[in-house]
């Protein structure tokens, strides 16, 4: 293993427990806004925003689109399930309340993946620990101080306010100036093929994939190290 100076880390489904969260708060939306009577279960309701919520977020990787575009239409698009004549008024804010609602629960449901809290501090001890995520801020902040981990990051970089989403390398360079580090002495940490761990390729930077069990394996992806959970992060590093 290199020497490295320094941790850059993403936060989502890494360190923090989205995926739960996530689930939760859909559910209690579903429920609260009866939307039963366009998906009669809650599973037909996920199945229509969980695909096209995906594709927003690379599209907004890649800068093609805003961050209120997608918190509207990735849930203004699940409304229109059986509406051909597209989105009236009432569609849009009843979109932008529930997409309101989400943020609130997402973040009342918001906990830290086991393990995450030993390892986040075990590195803390050797490393310097850059945060690096997509995440919209205003939920981004709440969670690192809720976390009680705010305090091992030496440097907390959001892709809304340096202007730059991963995976474009411009946002790993901003972390290895902040560090005033080269990329062969960083090494990222992510849950993401596409967004953590080619994003950190194209910036030079060895990366550890923290790949889930189960997750299906493509012939492509290729990461320095591979982990299946966050504790295993450790007998890396």
């Amino acid at each position: 293993m290199k020497p490295y100076k320094a941790i850059f880390l993403d936060w989502d489904n890494t360190i923090g427990d989205w995926t739960t969260a996530e689930h939760k708060a859909l559910q209690d939306i579903y429920t609260h806004y009866h939307l039963n009577r366009l998906y009669p279960a809650f599973e037909d309701y996920l199945n229509a925003y969980k695909p096209y919520n995906l594709e927003l977020w690379g599209m907004y990787g890649r800068g093609e689109v805003t961050k209120e575009w997608l918190h509207l239409q990735r849930f203004l698009r699940p409304l229109l399930v059986n509406d051909a004549n597209g989105a009236n008024d009432e569609m849009v804010n009843l979109a932008h309340e529930i997409g309101a609602e989400f943020l609130r629960l997402t973040n009342k449901y918001f906990s830290v993946l086991p393990g995450a809290t030993e390892v986040v501090k075990a590195l803390a001890k050797n490393y310097p620990l850059t945060i690096i995520s997509n995440g919209f801020k205003e939920v981004q902040y709440y969670k690192f101080e809720h976390s009680g981990l705010a305090p091992y990051f030496t440097h907390t970089i959001i892709s809304e306010e340096v202007g730059i989403n991963k995976p474009q390398p411009g946002i790993f360079e901003i972390a290895l100036e902040r560090n005033s580090i080269t990329a062969d002495e960083a090494v990222m940490i992510g849950d993401s093929y596409s967004s953590d761990i080619a994003g950190a390729q194209a910036a030079g930077i060895d990366q550890i994939w923290v790949r889930k069990e189960g997750a299906k394996e493509l012939t492509n992806e290729r990461a320095t190290y591979i982990v299946s959970n966050v504790s295993e992060i450790l007998k890396v590093l």
